[in-house]
C-alpha cells in the first residue's frame, strides 16, 4: 500500500515524541485515523466532545512540558475544540490541533459543514495554516510542531480529508534534534541585573510577587528569601511552584487569595516580581510610594499591570543566579516576621472554617477541600473547575513539589476540571487524579464523565453540590445585585454515577466527609462524590474591599425589600457569625 500524506502526518508526531491524540473520528479524519490505527505507535483518545480533547491535551502538555494533540473532524467537530485551545494558548502549554477540513475542491462554495478554520482559530494560536496539497504537509507540520513547543502555545493545521489521502510527497525523514527546540536560558544583560541589584540592596521592606515563571526555581527562591528577608506572595499559577516548605511564602493576594498576600505587596518598600503576569490591577500598590522591578522572560509581559521602575528579561531562575551574587545581606527581618505572623493568623482563620458539625445537616466545603488535602497521595495531580472549587482549592490544597495543580486560571472556562482530568489519567495512569468540580461545571460536559468507564480512568470526581452557579451568584450579591438565572435541580450524581458503573459516595453531613473523601481516593478506579454543600457559603468576606462590603449591603436591603428576607437571614446563620 502506497505511503498517503496521513500515514506521513502520523510518523512525524511518533518521531516527535506524541504518544496519543484526544478526539472525536469522523470522515474528514478517516484517512489520518486509520493510519494510526495501521501504525500502531499513537493511542487515539476516543472522548465524548471535542471541547474536553482539547482541555486533555492542553492537561498532557502542563504535567509532561511536552507536545500534546487533539484532533476535530470537518465543520462543527473542530470548532468544538476552540474553547479548549484558548485555555491551552493562554496557559502556554505546547498543543497541536488538527482541524479536519471538507473536500478541498469544495472549499468556497458554501458546502456542507464548510468553515474556514486557519481564521477561526487565529486568535488562540501561534501559527495556523492549510494544507493544500501533499508537497506542501511535511514542511507546515514541523513548523507547526516547532511553533506550539519553541513558543510554548497552540498550533493549527487544518487539512482536507482529500488531502490527507493524496500519496505522500518525497520528502526527507524528519529529523527529530531539529524539531523539537529545548527552552532557552535567557540571563539578563549585566547592567540590568546591576541595576535590579542597586534597586533591592538597603531595602529593608522588599515584597516578591512569584507566578508560574518561578517553575523549577524553587532553591532560588528560597536563596533570594533569605538574602533579602523577604516575603513572598504566589499567584494562582504559581502555587504548585512556590509554596511547599516555604518559609516566605505568605499566601495569594487577589479576591481569592489570602490577606496576608495583599498587605505584604501594598506594605513594602520594593515590590520585585518574577515571572508573573498577575492580572488585577487593583491589587497592586497604587502611588508612588513602592518601587516595582518585574521579571519576565517574555519582555512583552512587563509593565502590562503595574508602571514598573526596572523592567529585566530573563528567565527567573537564570535571573536569581545572576542576582545573588550582587546582593547586600539584609538583616532586618521585621517586615518579614510581620508578614508571616499575618499569614499564620490568615491561615487558622481558614483553618478554622474547614471543620464540621456532626448532625448540623451543613457541609461546608472548606471541610470537604480540606479532607481531599490530607487524604490524597503525596503525587497527586488536582484538577479544579473555575469559580468556587477555585477557591477551595487555592485555599486548602498544599503542594509539596510533587503534586500538581491545574486549572483553567487564565482563561476562566467553566467545565475544565473533568477534561483537564481525562487527560492527567491518559498521560499518568499510575498516578491519583482527583477532580474538584462545581456542579455547573460538572454538568456542563457531563458527557465525558461516561468515557472515564469507556477509557477506564480512575479519576476520582467530587462535586461540590451546591444546587448553585455558586460563585456567580456571590458576584451578584456582591455588587448589589438579587440572585437571577443561578439556581439548579441537581440530581443525585452518586445515584447517577452507580447507574453508569462508576462508584458514587453522595456526602450531606459533617460527620459522613473525612470517611466518604478517604474511601473515594483509595477506590481501585472512577469515584464520584456527591457532596452536597452549603450554598450560601461566602467565599469572600464583604470587608474585603469597601466596595463589596456597599455591595453586600446593598443585596440584602434589596433582598428584605422584595420579600427574600429568608436569604438575608440563611446568610447571617452560615457565615457571618462565624
Amino acid at each position: 500500500m502506497a505511503k498517503t500524506v496521513a500515514d506521513q502526518f502520523a510518523e512525524t508526531l511518533a518521531a516527535a515524541g506524541v504518544k496519543r491524540i484526544y478526539g472525536i473520528v469522523g470522515d474528514s479524519l478517516n484517512g489520518l485515523t486509520d493510519s494510526l490505527r495501521r501504525q500502531g505507535k499513537i493511542e487515539w483518545v476516543h472522548v465524548r466532545h471535542e471541547e474536553v480533547a482539547a482541555f486533555a491535551a492542553g492537561a498532557e502538555a502542563h504535567l509532561t512540558g511536552e507536545l500534546a494533540v487533539c484532533a476535530g473532524s470537518c465543520g462543527p467537530g473542530n470548532l468544538h475544540l476552540i474553547n479548549g485551545l484558548f485555555d491551552c494558548h493562554r496557559s502556554r502549554v505546547p498543543v497541536l490541533a488538527i482541524a479536519a477540513q471538507i473536500p478541498s475542491a469544495e472549499i468556497g462554495a458554501g458546502y456542507f459543514q464548510e468553515t474556514h478554520p486557519q481564521m477561526l482559530f487565529n486568535e488562540c494560536s501561534h501559527y495556523c495554516e492549510l494544507v493544500s496539497g501533499a508537497n506542501q504537509m511535511p514542511r507546515a507540520l514541523e513548523v507547526a510542531i516547532r511553533e506550539a513547543v519553541g513558543k510554548r502555545g497552540v498550533s493549527v493545521l487544518v487539512m482536507p480529508g482529500d488531502v490527507a489521502l493524496q500519496p505522500a510527497s518525497d520528502a526527507s525523514p524528519v529529523k527529530v534534534a531539529g524539531l523539537l527546540p529545548s527552552t532557552p536560558v535567557v540571563t539578563p544583560r549585566k547592567q540590568d541585573l546591576e541595576r535590579l541589584a542597586a534597586l533591592l540592596n538597603g531595602k529593608s521592606r522588599v515584597t516578591i510577587l512569584c507566578g508560574s515563571g518561578c517553575e523549577g526555581a524553587h532553591n532560588e527562591l528560597l536563596a533570594l528569601g533569605e538574602c533579602l528577608k523577604a516575603p513572598m506572595v504566589h499567584t494562582m499559577r504559581g502555587k504548585e511552584h512556590v509554596e511547599w516548605e516555604n518559609p516566605y511564602d505568605v499566601g495569594m493576594t487577589g479576591l481569592i487569595g489570602f490577606s496576608s498576600g495583599y498587605y505584604a505587596m501594598l506594605d513594602c518598600d520594593v515590590l520585585l516580581m518574577l515571572g508573573t503576569d498577575f492580572p488585577y490591577r487593583q491589587f497592586y500598590p497604587q502611588g508612588s510610594g513602592v518601587h516595582i522591578a518585574q521579571v519576565d522572560i517574555r519582555a512583552e509581559q512587563i509593565g502590562r499591570r503595574a508602571a514598573v521602575d526596572l523592567a529585566v528579561v530573563g528567565d527567573v531562575r537564570a535571573t536569581i543566579e545572576a542576582l545573588l551574587p550582587l546582593l547586600k545581606q539584609n538583616w532586618d527581618a521585621s517586615h518579614l516576621a510581620q508578614a508571616q505572623q499575618h499569614y499564620t493568623s490568615a491561615r487558622k482563620g481558614l483553618d478554622d472554617l474547614a471543620v464540621g458539625t456532626p448532625g448540623k445537616g451543613l457541609i461546608h466545603p472548606q471541610q470537604i477541600a480540606k479532607a481531599i488535602n490530607d487524604h490524597a497521595a503525596t503525587d497527586a495531580v488536582f484538577t479544579c473547575d473555575v469559580g468556587l472549587p477555585t477557591v477551595w482549592a487555592a485555599r486548602y490544597l498544599a503542594m509539596n513539589g510533587s503534586r500538581r495543580l491545574i486549572g483553567s486560571f487564565w482563561h476562566g472556562s467553566m467545565a475544565n476540571a473533568l477534561a483537564q482530568g481525562i487527560g492527567a489519567q491518559a498521560a499518568f495512569p499510575g498516578r491519583q487524579v482527583v477532580s474538584l468540580s462545581g456542579d455547573g461545571g460538572f454538568t456542563m460536559l457531563m458527557g465525558d464523565f461516561l468515557s472515564l468507564v469507556q477509557l477506564g480512568l480512575p479519576v476520582k470526581v467530587v462535586v461540590f453540590n451546591n444546587g448553585a452557579l455558586g460563585f456567580i451568584e456571590l458576584e451578584q450579591k456582591s455588587t448589589g445585585f438579587l440572585p437571577f438565572g443561578t439556581e439548579f435541580k441537581n440530581p443525585n450524581f452518586a445515584t447517577m454515577a452507580e447507574a453508569i458503573g462508576v462508584r458514587g459516595i453522595r456526602l450531606e453531613d459533617p460527620a459522613e466527609v473525612d470517611a466518604g473523601i478517604a474511601a473515594a481516593l483509595t477506590h481501585n478506579g472512577p469515584v464520584l462524590v456527591d457532596a452536597v454543600v452549603n450554598r450560601t457559603e461566602l467565599a469572600m468576606p464583604p470587608s474585603i474591599t469597601m466596595e463589596m462590603a456597599k455591595g453586600f449591603t446593598l443585596y440584602m436591603v434589596k433582598a428584605v425589600i422584595s420579600g427574600r428576607a429568608d436569604e438575608v437571614i440563611d446568610l447571617a446563620r452560615t457565615n457571618l457569625w462565624r
